[in-house]
């Protein structure tokens, strides 16, 4: 990576005036000093972490663009760019770019911030609030409607035993539909990438399968784990852990008993899919393309005996897209489901820093 005192680089025989890196160190976001060539001769780390330097070179186009302009022009140029959050899948960065000529040696200053954030967290507060207006109004009027109806048998110990019994299934499934909409809210509104630890995919595994054992074994389902080789990833623990977590849950949930779900992986060109396979009910071909929208439920019936909230698969998304990866399925009705995660494993030199 380029750290500080490896981006003190000579240009023509002279170092970078020691007032500028200061300056640029004290800035928040990505800073680069480019020397013909687009060669950097100063670059924060900030700068790879976007995804915006890699191994010594501008990954995006339009940016080289920019920069080709303002070499031409001697004209500062302000814009934005989308920058890829890894080599596979949807997940973007949304760049504001700065790029200004200076006087000194033909060099191109870069200033680079990642502008995302505050977009997550607009669309976070707008899509919390319509969340909650429309999921909390089913759990929150039965509870209404059962409570009127111990009250008006409170005579009658028989019913208002059952009643007290669906009010407890009304009030944990509202428990577990508040919990999720928080997760997905906090799942939207962070970066993992930006405080990104190396993470022992197989140890990732091994946690969210021990988190799952307790629900498989009360529906008499079977937890396998394949063990390959093992890789690291860059990405936040915890939520790595909850998408697969959530995986695994969703396919013991949704699997007949004495049955197995199985965990793997594999290993393909800097790429680690990892694959959890069930023999459940399946999933129809008209349905494959909805089952990650939020809220949404193929077996509605099976989701409330289950407690499902239609959120579990929204939230893996993000975060896979959020951790520059990307998630696919595959199902046959009354044959099973694969659900499969492909993340870009950590690279050597990254490995090493």
């Amino acid at each position: 990576m380029w750290r500080r005192e490896k981006s003190l680089a000579e240009h023509d025989g002279r170092e970078l005036p020691e007032l500028l890196l200061r300056t640029l160190s004290q800035l928040d976001g990505a800073s680069l000093i480019l020397a013909p060539g687009e060669i950097p001769v100063y670059a924060n780390d900030e700068a790879e972490n976007l995804g915006v330097l890699k191994d010594g070179r501008i990954q995006s186009e339009e940016l080289l663009a920019s920069i080709r302009v303002v070499r031409r022009t001697n004209l500062k140029q302000t814009g934005t760019v989308e920058i890829a959050r890894g080599p596979i899948g949807e997940g973007k960065r949304e760049i504001t770019v700065n790029v200004i000529p200076l006087s000194e040696d033909n060099l191109v200053l870069v200033l680079l911030r990642d502008e995302s954030e505050a977009q997550r967290v607009h669309e976070v507060r707008r899509d919390f609030v319509a969340n909650i207006s429309h999921e909390l109004k089913t759990p929150i009027g039965a509870l209404s409607l059962l409570s009127e109806a111990v009250l008006g048998a409170k005579d009658d110990s028989e019913a208002v035993t059952k009643f007290a019994s669906r009010m407890q299934i009304e009030a944990k499934r509202l428990t577990d539909l508040v919990q999720e909409i928080i997760q997905l809210s906090r799942v939207q509104d962070s970066d993992p990438l930006q405080e990104a630890q190396s993470l022992s995919v197989n140890d990732l595994l091994k946690e969210a399968l021990d988190q799952c054992r307790t629900t498989a074994d009360s529906r008499k389902i079977a937890l396998t784990f394949a063990e390959g080789a093992d890789c690291r990833v860059l990405g936040d623990r915890e939520q790595l852990t909850m998408a697969v977590h959530n995986l695994i849950e969703n396919a013991v949930n949704y699997s007949p008993p004495d049955t197995q779900v199985s965990v793997s992986t594999s290993i393909d060109q800097n790429i680690v899919t990892v694959s959890v396979a069930d023999q459940g009910i399946g999933i129809a071909d008209a349905e494959i393309e909805r089952i990650f929208e939020r809220f949404y439920r193929v077996d509605p019936a099976r989701s409330r005996e289950t407690g499902g909230t239609g959120l579990g698969l929204s939230i893996v998304k993000h975060i896979i897209s959020k951790h520059g990866g990307e998630i696919s399925v595959w199902s046959s009705e009354n044959v099973g489901s694969t659900f499969s995660i492909r993340l870009p494993i950590q690279s050597i030199k990254e490995d090493e820093a």
